[in-house]
């Protein structure tokens, strides 16, 4: 346990208030002209019949899609280890989650409206074997990945809802008006403060288990489906993982950049603290080495292995236009933050973790065109990287950025409950939310 998670708690009217100001009026000014700007340029590019936008459109779902619901599985991952550490900051990972139904639009429109223009086999099923034809069958293909995301979406809006709750339960109105209506939702029910705590970590308790498995099954279903697909004679039993975790990553970095802005923001220096600088720096350490493990090993079987049908995937991307691109992916997801992490100053020294982060981010952007592009134009003299991508991508940074500052406007920018009611720490020594008796520990 952080030094930290042992101090006295603070007050509540100080969490309260630390986490009053509305703050993203300006950001989400700029954010939703990024967004018409860009998702405008796509639907003038689907207009028009241009495949270009379709796939930008496609690479920036990905990208941001898998991050913002890696950053809900992170929260779900701390009530799985009833963590105490993050209570100061875990609410600025959970605003990730309001781009979701955002996403599961988007989606509907990828797999119903568009997968002519994305998926360069849907026009050429009768040229795979059976099996392939079979698992790649239209009707099949986009229900499954719809279904699929829906399920994940699901409970992870339901899970953010219920931690939320807890905090507005005992703060006083306010907030955007937008929530009005989900506040008071909130409120109508909750009861007694002792038995809302046992009874919302008992029910969290559970949809943490459940969305890990869903999760995690889910998006290797969605990694084959959505990237993989994409060269329907290349497969990898590893793929789906290196996929998700790259978003996992990400989700980190962009925690560590996010809680320094929080701090600055809202003046909140004893609630973010150096030490959550550090906890959060070692996270991204940690997992950087681990995306780099998981990355070399499926490279290091495949290219043992030499199986035409699997390493004409890795030949193609290092290769010609590509090979530049796959480097650079390399380079900076992994050599500069691993290397340039290894110490505690770089973890909590705000300049050189900003870096490293905008580097894994830059890096896991670039390993998602190479996911999509090269599977979909082959051997080209040029890379198609110009303001199709550019525009779009800025499209999705604008409605990321939108949805994600009006979350943090609507409702309470701290875990109120957890940091300050007296019963916080009886999370530890779970108890029947009925009878308030301790659970054996076995249960």
């Amino acid at each position: 346990m952080s030094a930290h998670g042992a101090s006295a708690a603070p007050s509540r009217e100080r969490v309260i208030a630390a986490g009053a100001p509305t703050t993203g009026g300006r950001i989400r000014q700029i954010s939703l002209a990024l967004a018409v700007l860009g998702l405008g340029t796509f639907v003038y590019g689907a207009a028009t019949g241009n495949d270009r936008a379709w796939h930008a459109f496609h690479i920036n779902w990905l990208f941001f899609t898998i991050i913002s619901s890696a950053a809900v599985m992170f929260v779900a991952a701390q009530r799985i280890a009833t963590a105490r550490w993050s209570r100061g900051v875990i609410r600025f990972l959970e605003g990730y989650v309001a781009f979701l139904p955002f996403a599961w639009v988007a989606l509907a429109l990828m797999v119903f409206v568009g997968p002519s223009h994305l998926y360069p086999w849907w026009n050429e099923l009768a040229q795979y074997p059976h099996e392939k034809q079979t698992y790649l069958s239209h009707t099949f293909f986009s229900v499954r990945s719809f279904l699929v995301f829906t399920a994940i979406a699901v409970i992870q809006l339901w899970y953010i809802w219920t931690s939320v709750r807890l905090d507005v339960g005992v703060s006083p109105e306010g907030g955007a008006g937008w929530a009005a209506g989900l506040r008071a939702r909130m409120r109508a029910t909750f009861g007694e403060e002792r038995r809302e705590l046992h009874s919302t970590h008992s029910l969290q308790g559970k949809l943490a288990v459940f969305m890990a498995i869903i999760w995690a099954f889910g998006w290797i279903i969605l990694a084959w489906d959505q990237s993989m697909s994409l060269d329907p004679w290349f497969f990898s039993t590893m793929y789906g993982w290196q996929v998700f975790m790259g978003g996992w990553l990400v989700a980190l970095m962009t925690f560590a950049a996010l809680s320094r802005y929080w701090r600055n923001t809202l003046g909140a220096e004893d609630l973010v603290t150096e030490t959550h600088y550090h906890d959060i720096g070692k996270l991204c350490f940690g997992f950087t080495a681990f995306w780099g493990y998981i990355t070399f090993a499926q490279y290091l079987v495949i290219w043992y292995g030499n199986v035409p049908e699997e390493t004409h995937f890795f030949t193609q991307r290092l290769t010609g236009v590509w090979t530049n691109w796959t480097v650079a992916i390399v380079v900076l997801t992994f050599v500069l933050p691993f290397f340039g992490l290894l110490s505690v100053k770089a973890k909590t020294f705000s300049p050189t973790m900003i870096f490293f982060a905008t580097c894994s981010t830059l890096g896991i952007f670039i390993q998602r065109y190479i996911e999509v592009y090269p599977s979909v134009y082959g051997s080209v003299a040029n890379a198609p990287f110009a303001y199709w991508e550019g525009l779009i991508t800025l499209g999705f940074l604008g409605v990321w950025g939108f949805c994600y500052t009006s979350f943090m406007d609507a409702f309470p920018k701290f875990r109120v409950f957890l940091l300050t009611s007296q019963y916080r720490d009886e999370v530890q020594v779970p108890c029947d939310p009925k009878t308030m008796e301790p659970l054996p520990a076995h249960e």
